[in-house]
């Protein structure tokens, strides 16, 4: 039994830890997918707090994987990993069994799982939580109190420490369609065979204190003014076989031309994606106008692509930095730091930096001019 408890004691442990620094090297991704679940529920309110809500639920992840392994108060340990395995479950069968959410999200960009195998996960996790409860009296610690201590604390501040980082300079591992070497015309293209999605547009109204769902086929018969609009989404009804990488990718200039064909035909030039104004306005600003003005040596465009509409804007006119617009949920999905250069040497991406990383900026610039 002791043996038993052991092996399940490490592959439990190891998984959450895994799960979590999975979505740990990208918290705004998950912030992403709260969203997504918030704006199916109708509470949109939540979405401003999304991101604290998914560093916070990082480091928790991989501090209960790492408090189970090392045997850190074993019976609060194993508490809280059955309420967060009941969670997750929750979600999983919520997005396997509504068909409004594609995807959860449990593993991050970089490992999708489709609804049916991440539920299919969390209740096998269930099952061996459910068996290190019972048999709990049984769990020894691997250290002494002071270490278990120590080594919980270390690992929560590494979740802090990294998930900062990231924040700040981007993710250390990019599974994003947009990542350094991929060819953007070629993420766009959708594969031979493909078949898509079949959904369907649902509505959300609400009646007196009842919320009710319908689809555009299936109107109430009592339907009136007494019905209140909330919100409408598609409802998955068949998983198509999986489509172009990258979509809705159109880059348009502030008349309304789409000139994403046009910019992919040049060789060199610079992308500043951006989608929020900052509050670091003047850093924001300085580089960007240092980056043109290197730039404009090695005869290489700078375009400033955005989906808001800032008056702020005006300046890069004033300095000659073209100003494009796209898709706001697109740009989230691209540059997972406000702002993120891309420089380009025609539809591939060469490399990418955060704002903050200047010099690194500077020196990619050299590089993909020498190209």
């Amino acid at each position: 039994m002791k043996k038993t408890l052991i092996i399940i004691r490490w592959i439990v442990g190891l998984l959450f830890i895994f799960s979590g620094l999975i979505k740990v090297n990208d918290p705004l991704g998950l912030s992403y997918k709260m969203q997504e679940f918030f704006e199916v529920w109708g509470i949109p309110f939540f979405n401003k707090y999304s991101l604290f809500m998914a560093v916070v639920m990082n480091m928790f992840e991989v501090g209960c994987g790492v408090a189970l392994i090392i045997g850190f108060r074993i019976k609060l340990t194993i508490r809280l990993l059955l309420l967060l395995i009941i969670f997750f479950t929750v979600l999983t069968g919520y997005a396997l069994f509504s068909g409004k959410i594609k995807t959860c999200g449990c593993l991050g960009d970089c490992l999708p799982l489709t609804p049916a195998m991440s539920f299919g996960k969390d209740i096998i996790l269930l099952v061996l939580i459910l068996f290190l409860t019972i048999f709990q009296k049984s769990t020894p610690s691997l250290f002494s109190y002071f270490t278990t201590n120590i080594v919980l604390m270390v690992s929560l501040a590494t979740c802090v420490f990294v998930q900062d980082m990231v924040l700040n300079y981007l993710p250390f591992i990019d599974c994003l369609p947009f990542k350094v070497g991929n060819n953007l015309a070629e993420q766009m293209q959708k594969p031979k065979g493909y078949i898509p999605d079949s959904t369907v547009i649902t509505y959300r109204y609400k009646k007196g204190n009842k919320l009710v769902e319908f689809d555009q086929n299936h109107f109430p018969d009592d339907f009136d003014s007494s019905y209140l609009y909330v919100n409408r989404f598609d409802k998955l009804i068949r998983q198509g076989t999986g489509g172009a990488k990258i979509t809705d990718f159109t880059l348009t200039t502030t008349s309304g031309n789409d000139t994403t064909q046009a910019l992919f035909a040049l060789p060199k030039y610079v992308l500043v994606m951006d989608n929020y104004y900052h509050t670091s306005y003047n850093e924001w600003f300085d580089n960007i106008r240092k980056v043109k003005n290197y730039c404009a040596n090695n005869n290489i465009p700078v375009f400033y692509v955005t989906s808001q509409t800032y008056d702020e804007v005006n300046k890069l006119a004033q300095e000659n930095i073209v100003v494009l617009k796209c898709d706001a949920t697109v740009i989230k999905t691209a540059a997972r730091v406000n702002s993120t250069y891309f420089l380009m040497n025609g539809a591939t991406v060469f490399d990418k930096y955060s704002y903050k990383s200047i010099d690194k900026i500077m020196k990619g610039i050299i590089a993909l001019a020498s190209k």
